[in-house]
């Protein structure tokens, strides 16, 4: 009787890694809302969003088998931690200033794909931008998630080396 393989296949591990860290970060995002009444802006969102979306690439990539596959799924990942980066500087250096953040470009994503409608308690931005501005240990949130798609960035960047 063959056994069954339940282990990611071999060079998947960074972007498992990857994965986790990005779920983990929606998940300490939905505790702040949650349970510490930390309601989220667009912009917020739109990071949430984005961490999603590198959890199911990574996902899919570290099921395929094929090093091409998971190499693609990395870059994807890259590709979309950038888009993170780019989305918490954004935050903390303009959005975080204004009174209102109604009709950025974070809404126009967010309500393109409609998850705030279909599911609220994650994707529905509660607060402005500027009532969103909280830290945690003295660090903006804006900056802790810069800084953990920066390293969301560096780990799924190992599978293109993996593959040379």
């Amino acid at each position: 009787m063959a056994a069954t393989r339940t282990a990611a296949p071999a060079g998947a591990a960074p972007l498992v890694a990857v994965a986790i860290l990005s779920l983990a970060a929606v998940g300490a995002a939905l505790i702040s809302q949650h349970t510490f009444d930390m309601q989220p802006c667009p912009w917020c969102v739109l990071q949430r969003l984005i961490f999603v979306a590198i959890a199911l690439v990574c996902i899919v990539g570290a099921l395929i088998r094929s090093s091409g596959a998971r190499a693609g799924a990395g870059v994807l990942a890259v590709l979309l931690a950038l888009c993170g980066v780019a989305a918490a500087l954004w935050q903390h250096f303009q959005a975080a200033k204004s009174a209102s953040c109604k009709l950025t470009l974070a809404d126009k994503i967010l309500n393109a794909t409609t998850l705030p409608s279909v599911l609220p308690d994650v994707f529905e931005p509660r607060a402005s931008c500027a009532d969103a501005a909280v830290s945690l240990f003295g660090v903006s949130y804006d900056l802790w998630s810069l800084a953990l798609f920066v390293v969301l960035l560096v780990i799924a960047s190992r599978t293109w080396r993996a593959r040379r």
